[in-house]
C-alpha cells in the first residue's frame, strides 16, 4: 500500500495535493480503493460549484459498493478529472491502476489554506489504515 509524502489525507480516505499556484488535486487514497475493489462509474456534478470542507462533491462506484466523496477543504471544483468520465475516457479504473497519479477526481481552488492544517500527514495516515 502506498502513502505518499507531501499530500495530505482526511480520515474519510480522500488525498489532496496542492500545487505552487493554489490549485489542488483530490482523490482517493490507495487504502480506499483498495477496499472498494474494482471501480467502473465516478460521477462529480460539482464542477463551478464553491463547497465547504467535508461538503460530499460527488459519488465513487465499485462493483458490489458506493460511496461518497468528500472535499476535504473549502474551494471551487474546478475540473473533473475526463479520463474517468463516461462522457470524456471512460476509465474510472485508473483510479484502482494509478490512485495518486492519473486517477485524480477533481482539481479545486483551495478557498482557505490554513484548513490543510487540520489535514492527516503520510505518517499519521498510515497510523489510521494499519
Amino acid at each position: 500500500m502506498e502513502f505518499p509524502e507531501g499530500l495530505k489525507y482526511t480520515k474519510e480516505h480522500e488525498w489532496i495535493r496542492v500545487e505552487e499556484d493554489g490549485t489542488a488535486y483530490v482523490g482517493i487514497t490507495d487504502f480506499a480503493q483498495g477496499e472498494l475493489g474494482e471501480i467502473v462509474y465516478v460521477e462529480v456534478e460539482t464542477v463551478g460549484e464553491e463547497l465547504e470542507k467535508d461538503a460530499e462533491f460527488g459519488v465513487v462506484e465499485a462493483v458490489k459498493t458506493t460511496s461518497d466523496l468528500f472535499i476535504p477543504v473549502s474551494g471551487t471544483i474546478l475540473d473533473f478529472n475526463e479520463e474517468l468520465s463516461a462522457d470524456g475516457g471512460d476509465n474510472p479504473g485508473l483510479i484502482n491502476e494509478d490512485p495518486y497519479g492519473e486517477g485524480w477526481i477533481v482539481k479545486i481552488q483551495l478557498a482557505d489554506a490554513a484548513e490543510l492544517d487540520d489535514l492527516l500527514d503520510e505518517e499519521a495516515y498510515r497510523e489510521l489504515v494499519s
